[in-house]
């Protein structure tokens, strides 16, 4: 049987605590602050106290990780209207996360009645209560959002928060993101905290509108996306400028099963033979360029 890995909370700076993966080589939050980055790369984006106010909101959330997106979500829109009925779908794959955030009470902060929900839920993987329907679902989010999408659950917000695309770049795919794509409501909103020019452009190619959000914990923003571009904020002339170069060849992932050095390996070669401009040519040639993940 493989060993599971042991978590240790890590102080942000925030005074929110995260995690540390051996297996990814990241932790699963920056140190600006787990409880913070929550609120300003999800809740605030998508507007989820303004939508509060519809009677309900369904919520996929992508790598559920220790919690906090959505321990975050069910705060904010319950406390604009305790009486929104919320469907929520969480796909993760080491369910020792949750687990473990439970046990160091990582979640504390929140109201008691959430935490206790989400304690239930790291156990069972599933809820049911007067106002929250929840599942989740362990395993390969490849696999598991194929079910989530066979099942004809369509999300008003898609939480996307997968490791960076260089250490798991499956989750960042042509192929997984245009699954994602079919999981959203026509006026549904995604955000991630990723402004990599080649999660940008698989975003794009899956057919989505992409917009900037603001910083949080770095220089670069994060990424919203959705099917129209009415509300969504403006990329700035540099942002859609790294679109046109080979930064931007996006991640591929024919069969959905690929590992990550064979999909890395694959747009590495697909970067060679493109003719848009070299990225570091493009780099010489502005001042203020930002590089993000």
């Amino acid at each position: 049987m493989e060993k599971q890995e042991q978590f240790t909370p890590q102080h942000t700076g925030d005074g929110s605590y995260t995690f540390y993966s051996t297996e990814f080589g990241e932790s699963f939050h920056s140190q600006f602050g787990a409880k913070q980055e929550a609120e300003l790369k999800f809740v605030e984006p998508l507007n989820l106290r303004q939508h509060a106010e519809h009677s309900r909101l369904f919520i996929l959330d992508i790598c559920y990780g220790l919690g906090y997106n959505s321990a975050a979500a069910l705060t904010a829109i319950w406390e604009t209207n305790p009486d929104c009925k919320i469907e929520l779908i969480a796909l993760e794959l080491d369910e020792t996360v949750p687990k473990s955030a439970i046990a160091h009470q990582v979640l504390e902060s929140y109201p008691a009645e959430i935490v206790e929900l989400l304690a239930q839920f790291s156990t069972t993987h599933s809820l049911k209560s007067d106002c929250l329907q929840a599942k989740l679902l362990l395993g390969d989010a490849r696999n598991t959002l194929q079910q989530v999408r066979s099942s004809g659950f369509k999300a008003d917000a898609i939480f996307l928060d997968p490791f960076s695309p260089t250490v798991c770049p499956q989750l960042w795919t042509v192929e997984f993101l245009s699954l994602v794509a079919q999981c959203l409501k026509p006026d549904g909103n995604l955000a991630t905290y990723s402004c990599s020019a080649t999660v940008r452009s698989a975003l794009i190619a899956a057919g989505l509108t992409i917009g900037s959000t603001s910083p949080v914990g770095r220089r670069t923003p994060g990424t919203i996306a959705g099917f129209s571009s009415a509300a969504l904020p403006p990329l700035s002339t540099s942002e859609l400028e790294h679109l046109q170069t080979r930064a931007a060849v996006p991640y591929r992932d024919p069969s959905l099963n690929d590992n990550a050095e064979s999909i890395i390996q694959r747009r590495y070669q697909e970067q060679q033979s493109s003719t848009l401009e070299p990225t570091s040519q493009w780099k010489k040639r502005i001042t203020n360029f930002k590089p993000g993940f």
